[in-house]
């Protein structure tokens, strides 16, 4: 029980902490713009992606930034269906610049997407590259928003993402995304680099042509990770802005299966962070088995006590997340994302143990 009690303890109190930091920490907001405006570069991967690219580009094309001054790059990554096509059709008439590279070729060690993303930045002509996914909306203050903080000693800028979709299972990803970035933003406040995420992502040419771009770096599935650890190496900062004007909106994953081998996927750059964040990450996970224990030495009563504790304190940091991103907190979620959370995190487990291969956009990967 004193092991327990001290377990649980920590827990609540690094949560109750964390939450605290969320809502007192003081932001302030970017600097102006300084005139005039410079060109940026949208660089887009995109690999069978016709049902989602048109969203995508849509959205870029209601960017408030003059379009003048856009240039957009989409890299098609060998797509067997329409991707091209439909894109093109989505970007007829454009203002701005737009081109759709086919990528048959490798640069270096990279594959996939991180190759992608290598010729596209060498065929960006701006100092700005500003990267998203096929699947993501950005708002349309995303430029404004970002390019503020993309000071000379910044070399990577991170906005803020959320799921949204009509279905429960769509809803619980929306809420574990903006959690989980809720606790990234606290870290990076304190000054701990933990990650960029790359579906939306300020790179300024001289952060990424420093690390020799993504054909110099190891490969990794988590290629944002990878460039982001590089970019740091070479004496740049970063800054990660949670802030509503830079509130990109994610198609949800469309089944438990995709989400797994997602999940895995991140897994690879978990599996890389320093270990004391993989032993803070370690130390979050083990709740639900000491619940368990908890449950078989002090009875029933004791693990349902500590579990609504759990979901008081998740739902309060949650609630500041959508808060602070311009949303209505769900409070209806809290019950199904305990369990959303446990089959995950089961399931996870298993996939990570087994010598399964998961799939990323129709590759295989160990």
């Amino acid at each position: 029980m004193l092991l327990l009690t001290a377990y649980f303890g920590s827990w609540f109190g690094v949560l109750a902490a964390s939450t605290l930091l969320f809502w007192v920490r003081r932001r302030p907001a970017p600097p102006l713009l300084a005139q005039p405006w410079p060109r940026v570069s949208i660089l887009i991967a995109a690999r069978n992606e016709e049902a989602a690219i048109g969203r995508c580009l849509t959205a870029i094309r209601q960017l408030r930034y003059p379009a003048e001054l856009v240039e957009v790059l989409l890299g098609d990554d060998a797509s067997t269906d329409q991707t091209r096509a439909v894109a093109e059709q989505a970007m007829q008439g454009y203002a701005g610049q737009f081109r759709c590279l086919t990528i048959t070729d490798q640069l270096g060690s990279a594959r996939g997407k991180a190759n992608v993303l290598a010729h596209l930045a060498r065929a960006a002509t701006t100092a700005y590259f500003f990267i998203t996914d096929a699947d993501i909306a950005v708002p349309a203050g995303w430029v404004q928003g970002m390019l503020p903080f993309a000071q000379p000693e910044v070399g990577t800028v991170t906005g803020l993402t959320v799921v949204k979709g009509p279905r429960l299972f769509d809803q619980l990803q929306g809420l574990d995304w903006l959690q989980s970035l809720g606790l990234v933003q606290v870290v990076s406040d304190l000054g701990r680099p933990v990650t960029a995420m790359g579906n939306n992502m300020l790179v300024t040419r001289a952060a990424y042509e420093a690390t020799g771009g993504y054909e110099r770096l190891p490969f990794s599935v988590t290629e944002d990770f990878e460039l982001f650890k590089a970019v740091l190496s070479r004496g740049f900062t970063f800054r990660n802005v949670f802030r509503p004007e830079v509130l990109a909106c994610s198609l949800p994953i469309s089944t438990p299966r995709r989400l797994l081998h997602q999940r895995r996927r991140w897994m690879r750059g978990v599996e890389a962070l320093p270990w004391w964040l993989q032993g803070g990450l370690l130390f979050y996970a083990a709740f639900y088995p000491m619940l368990l224990v908890l449950a078989w030495v002090a009875g029933p009563g004791a693990a349902l006590l500590v579990l609504g504790t759990k979901m008081l304190l998740q739902g309060l940091l949650a609630y500041a997340c959508y808060r602070r991103a311009g949303l209505r907190m769900p409070w209806h979620l809290l019950p199904a994302f305990e369990l959303y959370t446990v089959a995950l995190t089961v399931s996870l487990s298993l996939f990570r143990l087994l010598p399964l291969s998961f799939d990323w956009k129709g590759r295989l990967y160990k």
